[in-house]
């Protein structure tokens, strides 16, 4: 019994593509049926539809809207999931100019109806980030932005990872608030200790894991 019951309460984890910047935007849920969006990057009525109707279907609460860091394609879609399902939006307090700067300059990348979206609350590094079940930690890990986060899940071995470390590279730094040797502190200080089968969701491309990035990943590997 035990077995089954912890087979119930896995975390799924559904992964949405969206825009010209084939950003991957994430939903997690458990057995409760509540979840998290990370980094709704939807902008689209057809892309708002998508994740409207994967929620719809599997029956699912949305709790929280978290940005890992606040690029643009990243925020396109705050505002709607925040109208959408009335949930708070929280970031790390160093992402806030990022954030307020994306109205500004929306127009100018093609997104001339994007919607500026207020900040609930900040979150900070060793805060949790919880919903039904399950319990994520907040890492800090700063250098493709400020205040960038990742969302650790120990147990299940999920790093839900942005914009930081991506199968086979890194995050650009050549952006406002960009560092990079402090990204690479990132990595190697904060990521690479969670662990070899740590498997990494990132913000762009294919999921991969920690230790296939210590072997073999070329800005990075040790």
């Amino acid at each position: 019994m035990a077995g089954r019951a912890n087979i119930q309460s896995m975390i799924q984890i559904k992964c949405f593509v969206f825009g010209p910047f084939m950003e991957n935007t994430y939903l997690l849920y458990d057995n409760t049926k509540e979840c998290i969006i990370v980094d709704p990057g939807c902008y689209t009525e057809t892309e708002k539809s998508e994740i409207k109707d994967f929620v719809t279907e599997n029956e699912l609460m949305v709790k929280l809207l978290v940005n890992t860091h606040c690029h643009i394609d990243h925020v396109l879609g705050n505002s709607f999931i925040k109208d959408q399902y009335k949930v708070d939006l929280v970031l790390h307090p160093k992402e806030e100019e990022l954030l307020k700067a994306v109205k500004a300059y929306a127009p100018g990348y093609g997104f001339p109806l994007y919607q500026e979206a207020t900040i609930d609350h900040y979150l900070e590094e060793g805060d949790h980030v919880t919903f039904g079940n399950s319990t994520f930690e907040v890492i800090l890990v700063p250098g493709h932005s400020p205040g960038h986060i990742a969302l650790f899940h120990q147990d299940q071995k999920i790093c839900i990872g942005g914009d930081v470390l991506f199968q086979g590279s890194i995050g650009r730094t050549d952006l406002p608030g960009g560092d990079y040797q402090q990204l690479i502190d990132s990595i190697k200080q904060k990521l690479f200790p969670l662990g070899d089968g740590v498997n990494v969701y990132s913000g762009h491309g294919p999921v991969t894991d920690i230790g296939t990035e210590k072997i073999s990943n070329p800005f990075v590997g040790i």
